[in-house]
């Protein structure tokens, strides 16, 4: 075979593998055929079959030993980490939303925008609140008072 076509071969597989590791992520179709390709350039470089195993198994043997003092040179730790996926949290909190303080509006009154069966929108002073009726239904435009706040719940109750 053409010296043009082994070559041509190899650096095929290796354009597969680095689009397999930089542009496309997983393990797919890129991979296996660009390791196809290598392999296969290998062995045709070579005279015998054995001769081809040892080839292809210094190659696995070199490319494992590259890896893995890449992942031990501290330099090459920011590279290999923009590669994979962490884990780890910066924090143990997290990050937790504030809590609205539905408390301060206990008692006042307000109108009721729309219907509320039990749950709806009403209107305390310009200030658009999500309630809920005790379990009844009351229409637009009823007067509704708050009576309760349960964490984010607000509880109202039509006013008379």
């Amino acid at each position: 075979m053409s010296q043009g076509i082994i070559v041509a071969l190899i650096l095929v597989g290796v354009a597969l593998l680095a689009i397999e590791v930089f542009v496309i992520p997983g393990f797919g179709v890129s991979g296996i055929l660009g390791m196809a390709a290598l392999i296969t350039g290998i062995f045709l470089v070579t005279d015998s079959l054995l001769e081809g195993l040892i080839f292809t198994a210094g190659a696995i043997t070199v490319l494992g030993f590259i890896i893995y003092l890449s992942f031990r040179l501290p330099r090459t730790r920011r590279i290999w980490k923009k590669f994979s996926l962490s884990t780890r949290q910066t924090s143990n909190e997290g990050y937790v939303a504030p809590k609205p303080q539905y408390e301060m509006y206990l008692g006042q009154v307000g109108i009721a925008l729309t219907q509320l069966r039990p749950a709806g929108t009403g209107d305390f002073n310009g200030v658009h609140l999500d309630v809920v009726t005790e379990g009844g239904f009351i229409g637009i435009g009823t007067s509704i008072r708050i009576i309760g706040v349960e964490g984010t719940r607000i509880i109202v109750r039509e006013e008379k």
